[in-house]
């Protein structure tokens, strides 16, 4: 065999193996060829790309995840905060994602900055920290209507941490701790006023029946001398001396 045929068969039995290409079950090859897209993206498994008349672009089709840097965001009732969220987002269409966007993470990141600022603009302190769920959902709703032309899919919006000032914090402790003030009274007064319902009560029992009122005026002097080291004075009633007087007048 002539030594230039040899090289050309090794030659392009090198090509050839070079021209193979091996893509996991998560990944697609977006192929370019003569700088036209191919009508199908190309995977997974075992491929031929021509170099250089093809030009392959890897895609990922796993769910990815990238944190959106704190935002300084000023609420409806002027309380000024910074929030920071995470994004969760799967490519649908690889073709998209390579052709119809420069870099989707990087603009779904700018998206993601913009949305958080002017949706959580709108809002108060305390629908903040309250409705947060409902929150999440509608900035993903409106980075997913961006992204989708890009074939990629906003899949959660979660706002991840919100700090408050210090002035702020201080006012929010003090407002839970006159609330928890506010319902000790309350509880308070609802003891006070069941008691005093039992008081009535048990003061028109007592009332029906002298010696009722006699016998409870003893248990009570006997619970008191259980306390041998305290001197007490306890008025005597006058019509516990006037029962007792009545059998030395006969």
């Amino acid at each position: 065999m002539n030594v230039g045929v040899l090289v050309i068969v090794i030659f392009l039995a090198i090509y050839l193996l070079s021209s193979i290409k091996i893509l996991p079950e998560y990944e697609r090859g977006v192929i370019f060829r003569l700088g036209r897209l191919l009508p199908a993206a190309k995977g997974p498994g075992i491929f031929l790309v021509f170099a250089p008349i093809d030009r392959m672009v890897r895609v990922s089709l796993r769910q990815e995840a990238f944190e959106v840097p704190p935002q300084d965001i000023i609420t409806r009732d002027n309380v000024t905060l910074k929030v920071n969220a995470v994004v969760f987002l799967k490519v649908m269409e690889p073709r998209n994602a390579v052709v119809e966007v420069f870099d989707y993470r990087y603009q779904t990141s700018q998206f993601a900055q913009t949305t958080l600022r002017s949706v959580l603009g709108e809002v108060e302190l305390d629908g903040l920290l309250a409705h947060r769920d409902t929150l999440n959902t509608r900035v993903q709703s409106i980075l997913d209507q961006h992204t989708e032309p890009w074939g990629v899919k906003v899949v959660n919006v979660e706002v991840k941490q919100v700090d408050l000032p210090e002035s702020m914090l201080r006012a929010m402790a003090k407002q839970a701790e006159a609330e928890r003030e506010k319902r000790a009274k309350l509880i308070h007064a609802e003891g006070e006023f069941a008691a005093s319902q039992r008081l009535a009560d048990a003061a028109k029992i007592l009332g029906s029946e002298a010696a009722a009122l006699q016998l409870r005026y003893l248990q009570t002097l006997t619970e008191i001398g259980v306390e041998k080291n305290t001197t007490i004075v306890f008025p005597i009633p006058i019509d516990i001396l006037s029962g007792l007087l009545k059998p030395t007048n006969r």
